[in-house]
């Protein structure tokens, strides 16, 4: 694609987030490796270009610009804040190889502020209003819902925290699950392994990096596990409606309402998203044309606990041209304390593409 084209396109994207009130900032292309390390574990090697300095260590080809923007906001703690910024992204495409590894972004943040509901409405209608009268499609979801419910479930912390690490990893996600409720045996190394009185004793010389007394404790934590009570299956039953909702905002409203009678711990949640869709409303959309998917934004990278939304070209399959979401734990992670964080990025390439098409 025309590289002039895509930069109008960009500018013309940064000039409608500042006219919305964003300050203009900056990132370094090259980001320190070890903090997208410590906030996604080794898992984020598959998705990235890295590369080791010298002086500086082991540095990351920018994956996005979300933690390096809430770092500089961690720094200033200006409240409330609106940032935007634009720039290249890199991702390795190892199961979808027909998709760009690098291309541009173009991003508004809002951070601080207290009506967390009214800053999701603005980001959500100052980026549809910068993608014009483009025929797109909106989806939207809500990764609070299910962590609530991850979190209200009647099992040990300890399974509660395996789930909650997994909730971006749905296949593996719904293996625990299937583990935990019963539906599935657990592997026949782990069964041998426990029937073991002691089984360590007579174990050869430690090789790896842990030590006698971690493995004994790993050992302790498998026999807790083995020993509790399965998921109940009205719990599970639950996550799965949850998880598989797909309807209009009002109508998974009240689904999500009814499933909390039996799952209070969803209640907060639902409470925040009723809000939303409100001001959404004040905001001039169209809740009721809104999608909203369960399981939606579970696949993206794992900061987004909140409300997630993308807009997607009408026909074809090509990625969606603007997500975004609420991140406030990644703040807290970043920073010493807690800050109300949501926004969204644009691609320039693909609103060309859907321009092009119309």
């Amino acid at each position: 694609m025309n590289g002039r084209a895509i930069q109008a396109e960009t500018d013309r994207l940064s000039a409608c987030f500042a006219k919305a009130g964003a300050q203009t900032v900056y990132t370094d292309v090259l980001q320190p490796a070890d903090t997208l390390l410590d906030l996604y574990g080794e898992d984020i090697r598959g998705r990235s270009y890295l590369t080791s300095d010298p002086a500086l260590g082991e540095m990351v080809l920018r994956p996005d610009f979300t933690v390096p923007v809430v770092q500089m906001h961690m720094q200033s703690h200006a409240n409330p804040a609106r940032y935007t910024y634009a720039g290249r992204v890199f991702r390795k495409q190892d199961v979808n190889p027909g998709r760009a590894t690098e291309f541009v972004q173009v991003g508004f943040e809002v951070m601080g502020g207290d009506d967390p509901a009214a800053a999701e409405a603005e980001v959500f209608a100052t980026i549809r209003a910068a993608l014009g009268d483009l025929p797109l499609r909106a989806a939207t979801g809500d990764i609070g819902v299910l962590m609530a419910a991850v979190r209200g479930l009647r099992t040990t912390q300890a399974r509660k925290d395996a789930l909650m690490r997994h909730i971006w990893r749905p296949r593996r996600f719904r293996a625990l699950l299937d583990r935990f409720g019963g539906r599935t045996p657990p592997p026949a190394s782990r069964t041998a392994l426990l029937a073991l009185t002691d089984p360590l004793d007579g174990a050869p010389a430690l090789a790896g990096v842990r030590t006698r007394a971690e493995i004994a404790a790993r050992i302790a934590s498998l026999r807790e596990d083995a020993a509790a009570a399965p998921i109940s299956a009205s719990e599970i039953a639950l996550l799965d409606v949850i998880l598989d909702l797909r309807a209009s905002a009002p109508q998974a409203l009240g689904r999500l309402r009814d499933i909390a009678i039996d799952m209070p711990a969803i209640e907060p949640a639902v409470t925040r998203m009723h809000a939303r869709l409100n001001a959404l409303h004040l905001r001039g959309i169209d809740v009721d044309a809104l999608e909203f998917e369960g399981s939606y934004g579970r696949t993206a990278l794992e900061y987004y606990d909140g409300f997630v939304f993308g807009f997607y070209a009408a026909e074809g399959h090509q990625p969606p041209v603007a997500t975004g979401g609420r991140y406030d734990a990644l703040t807290a992670r970043l920073g010493d304390t807690d800050v109300p964080a949501v926004g969204g990025v644009i691609r320039p390439d693909l609103v060309l593409a859907v321009r092009g098409h119309v």
